[in-house]
């Protein structure tokens, strides 16, 4: 089965953004995608995430596409640590890292310490892709520029582009569609 789960960040939910257009659009090529609520902001731990993701666990595949926003791109990559189906891409979205200065940090710390284990994060998917805009005022752009590093990809460097939500425009993310139409 072609799936895809998108991870919203933090205070975030399923229906706000570019994720009920996405969602949309990935239907048109076969794709079922969820957009499950995580516990934001209390309860927002990884054990906390973890519980809400394990319900997916079963439906990961190599057709599967992980998309994280924010916070959310963090427990993707912790995620990506942990499981031992090979997906097809992982998509970071202003994903946080570690690298302050992060609006939300101490809320993200425990995402993002201790150090990823990048050969496994790496050898889990067989793409990635990796966004961030330089004036994301939430998260850094170093961020986005250390994960593209570790990943061994380029970064889909965008301006103005703020934190990639509907408050910066974002209700709609063509140029994230047409990366993955790659890939469909």
């Amino acid at each position: 089965m072609k799936n895809a789960i998108i991870i919203h960040g933090t205070e975030g939910c399923p229906e706000e953004n570019w994720f009920p257009w996405l969602k949309d659009k990935m239907k048109e090529y076969d794709y079922e995608v969820i957009v499950p609520q995580f516990p934001t902001p209390e309860d927002q731990t990884p054990e906390a995430w973890f519980k809400v993701f394990e319900k997916y666990e079963d439906s990961l595949n190599g057709d599967t596409i992980l998309i994280g926003h924010s916070c959310g791109g963090a427990f993707l990559l912790r995620v990506l640590e942990q499981i031992k189906t090979k997906v097809k891409a992982s998509v970071f979205v202003c994903a946080s890292a570690g690298v302050k200065p992060i609006k939300y940090y101490e809320i993200d710390r425990p995402f993002v310490e201790p150090p990823f284990d990048w050969a496994k994060i790496k050898s889990s998917s067989d793409n990635f892709f990796v966004f961030h805009s330089e004036d994301d005022p939430l998260i850094c752009i170093e961020n986005g520029e250390k994960i593209a590093k570790e990943l061994g990809v380029d970064l889909i460097r965008l301006k103005d582009a703020g934190h990639f939500n509907s408050k910066a425009g974002y209700d709609t993310f063509e140029l994230l569609l047409e990366k993955l139409k790659q890939l469909l």
